[in-house]
């Protein structure tokens, strides 16, 4: 456990932070963006798209506050159905 915090980055809060969605449809995911950040202020840009055409990936950025509210953003978009993954 010791070893794990010591992998652990240091992250000065506030500050801008990216998630990469992943996702089969681009209007739905810029949707669930907008339903989960409600009101949040946030650089929407699009991704890539697979090579089979299924998948594409949208690009969040945000100021988060603190890690708690990095962690809980994660959660609400990785738990809404039209978002497969977020990284």
């Amino acid at each position: 456990m010791a070893e794990e915090q010591r992998c652990r980055p240091e992250i000065a809060y506030p500050c801008l932070w990216q998630y990469r969605l992943i996702g089969e449809d681009e209007a739905l995911m810029r949707a669930a963006v907008a339903e989960c950040l409600e009101a949040e202020p946030c650089v929407l840009s699009a991704g890539n798209r697979s090579s089979g055409g299924r998948y594409v990936s949208v690009q969040v950025e945000l100021m988060v506050q603190s890690e708690e509210e990095r962690l809980q953003t994660y959660r609400l978009l990785s738990e809404h159905p039209h978002v497969r993954m977020v990284l």
